[in-house]
């Protein structure tokens, strides 16, 4: 067919024209003497975009998880106590992955369509008065359900309680896109991964470590169990203060992560947050146009990056989203785990705008009612690019 195909799923996301460009390029000498001049900017300006002062930031060539687990192999052992909630498909995830690296998991269970539960956390803090529980989890924004979470509530609990848990916080499908402040909500070890708002391929994990964690990975009293040596830190700073890596890294994603850093710090944190809030609220108001409902439960809950919607009754959400690949060239998410059959995701993060945005609620509208839907032709575009008109815009982006 003719034409390009659609991608609105919420990771991996559309790679801008110049990151894709600084890709294409001759295999370089990552042990060159030069090499270091570029490294050491990276490390600078990733900071900046989680927003992280006096901590330091490592690039694995991995996924998202590869940096979770360097987050639990450096700086807790077999047999610690970790609180942790379970919501959707990926803080599921992590919480296997603690469950399988031998941790002792507290963890909550609470409605998928809702988030980290607060309240509880608050709870299990102040009772923990011999401080049991060595890290506190947080998934910032559930991609399966299009929920996010408030962790500078999280931090207020953990102060409130005068505990000493570190803070780690998955924010894969937050961080670059959804307002995000390590130093300031007290983060100790944040993830996230190349392939959403950073705007490249998969293939590199970042996890970004506060000054509070790097000294309590130190700590040979605290932490001497857990093996680890690919997601080593030890080996990852001993290489990193001289610009290089203690193995071979992603040498074109790297240049590519070069691009997509000055296009964020170019377009400005607070621009880009802006820009997706904007975009989402178009989205929600088509939802709503269309009769439907979002996976998240209140409006508090609601993602700026991906919203997961509920299904027509008795229509499959699977069949809607492979009308939409299959007849009209566009990708949607489909519903994972528990919401499988139940919702279709549209992810609106990374380098998108309305009109983009307007053609993926067209694919969607369209799909909807190729399945059954009860839903009037350009309803929901209709009020997404009404919204779109009319609403104040961000600032323009440069051209990419």
């Amino acid at each position: 067919m003719a034409g390009y195909n659609q991608l609105f799923v919420p990771g991996p996301t559309n790679v801008p024209e110049s990151v894709r460009q600084a890709m294409n390029m001759p295999m370089e000498d990552m042990r060159a003497p030069d090499y270091p001049s570029f490294t050491r900017g990276l490390f600078q300006d990733i900071a900046k975009v989680f927003r992280n002062d006096g901590g330091r930031v490592f690039i694995f060539p991995s996924s998202g998880t590869g940096a979770w687990e360097s987050a639990i192999t450096n700086t807790l052992n077999p047999g610690d106590r970790v609180l942790m909630s379970r919501f959707g498909q990926f803080s599921l995830l992590w919480v296997d992955m603690a469950e399988r690296m031998g941790l002792d998991v507290d963890v909550i269970d609470v409605d998928w369509g809702t988030g980290v539960p607060v309240e509880l956390y608050a709870e299990r803090l102040a009772a923990d008065k011999e401080h049991r529980i060595k890290a506190v989890f947080c998934t910032h924004n559930e991609t399966a359900t299009g929920v996010t979470s408030d962790i500078a509530a999280v931090r207020a609990a953990l102060n409130a309680a005068k505990h000493p848990a570190l803070l780690f916080v998955d924010g894969v499908s937050s961080v670059g896109s959804i307002d995000f402040r390590q130093t300031e909500w007290g983060v100790d070890l944040a993830v996230s991964g190349s392939q959403k708002g950073f705007m490249l391929p998969p293939g590199l994990g970042f996890l970004s470590v506060s000054q509070k964690a790097l000294d309590f990975a130190k700590d040979s009293t605290r932490n001497s169990r857990s093996n680890r040596c690919y997601f080593s830190f030890e080996d990852m700073i001993r290489a990193n203060d001289t610009g290089y890596f203690p193995y071979t890294p992603a040498v074109q994603l790297l240049r590519g992560l070069r691009v997509s850093l000055d296009l964020l710090l170019e377009e400005g944190l607070d621009n880009v947050f802006q820009r997706h809030n904007r975009l989402a609220e178009g989205v929600r108001r088509a939802v709503d146009a269309w009769g439907l409902r979002l996976c998240a439960k209140e409006a508090k809950w609601n993602s700026d990056t991906v919203s997961a919607v509920l299904a027509p009754e008795g229509i499959d959400s699977a069949q809607i989203v492979k009308t939409a690949y299959e007849k009209y060239q566009t990708s949607l998410g489909v519903g994972l785990n528990k919401v499988a059959g139940r919702v279709f995701r549209i992810g609106h993060l990374g380098w998108v705008n309305e009109v983009m945005m307007c053609g993926a609620l067209s694919a969607a509208e369209m799909a909807l009612r190729d399945c059954g839907a009860k839903i009037t032709a350009g309803s929901g575009v209709g009020a997404a690019l009404e919204y779109y008109r009319v609403s104040q815009q961000p600032a323009v982006a440069k051209a990419a």
